[in-house]
């Protein structure tokens, strides 16, 4: 990895609530050069799904590492396949892309309802306390939590703890940001690369999966929580990163406070080879589950 491989790094909250402009996207843009990380200004009425899109296909500066909190794939390796006992589950993670956007095809602001409630798709989510898919829970499972990638029983063996993809509920749930974020990137896909599912390039802008919490245990931050929800908590959570303060004080929504967190985590790790070859990342895992950034 050569040390200015990458000259900016692109943090994104995102969202996968219903609607056009959407509260929980934040955008946090990082210079190598060093400075603090600063919020990317948001549309009048807030970010849409749609904006994000054309910025990451249109305006990146050409070596960006970008950072998006989201799953990038769902389980494969537990049960060799996506959706076992569905005859189209796919054979890997841009077919995976390529299927949840042409079912949700008519969902205004890449939205995923028509994945959510497919009578196929349907039976692998957990929706509500009492609505549980008939194949959420495979036989043999390990866990009464869901199903988990490899990424993400590395994260809980570093201290996190990630929730199944295929969980919808609870305000800790990423199923519907990450099957919106897979209809992004297969609307990206002949405009950048997302590790690993594809190789890293040696030029570029790169996606990578990454998750807040992961982030904010690199700025010190221990304990159960891990949300930065004032000015002097973040700024001293950038200062562990060898970042340069932001302005502010007081309280500071989590949203912001995790992309500018996640933009100076990527600055400072960004670079470094051992997070680009986490030990439990196969070929076969690449393809098919992909992989969250920080995991070792």
């Amino acid at each position: 990895m050569r040390p200015d491989r990458f000259t900016h790094f692109l943090a994104i909250d995102w969202s996968g609530a219903k609607g056009e402009r959407l509260k929980g996207i934040a955008l946090s843009l990082a210079d190598a050069k060093g400075g603090p990380p600063v919020l990317v200004e948001p549309p009048r009425r807030g970010w849409s799904r749609e904006d994000v899109l054309a910025i990451m296909r249109d305006d990146l500066p050409p070596a960006t590492l970008v950072g998006m909190d989201l799953g990038i794939s769902l389980p494969f390796a537990d049960a060799g396949a996506f959706f076992p006992g569905w005859k189209e589950s796919p054979p890997d993670a841009k077919s995976l892309w390529e299927l949840i956007d042409q079912i949700c095809a008519d969902d205004p602001h890449l939205e995923c309802g028509s994945f959510v409630t497919h009578p196929q798709g349907s039976r692998y989510f957990r929706h509500a306390k009492d609505h549980i898919g008939d194949r959420f829970h495979l036989p043999g499972a390990q866990t009464r939590e869901g199903r988990f990638r490899r990424a993400e029983i590395a994260q809980r063996q570093q201290g996190v703890r990630p929730v199944s993809n295929f969980n919808l509920v609870g305000a800790a749930q990423v199923g519907k940001s990450s099957l919106t974020g897979m209809r992004m990137l297969h609307n990206l896909r002949d405009h950048l690369s997302v590790w690993p599912v594809d190789p890293l390039p040696e030029n570029g802008p790169v996606v990578v999966e990454m998750y807040t919490s992961i982030a904010a245990r690199g700025g010190g931050v221990g304990g159960a929580k891990t949300k930065l929800r004032s000015y002097e908590d973040l700024n001293a959570a950038l200062d562990a990163l060898g970042s340069a303060p932001v302005a502010g004080s007081g309280p500071i929504d989590d949203h912001s406070s995790d992309a500018l967190v996640t933009a100076a985590w990527l600055r400072k790790i960004g670079h470094q080879p051992e997070f680009w070859r986490p030990k439990g990342l196969s070929r076969h895992i690449a393809r098919t589950e992909g992989w969250t950034f920080g995991a070792v």
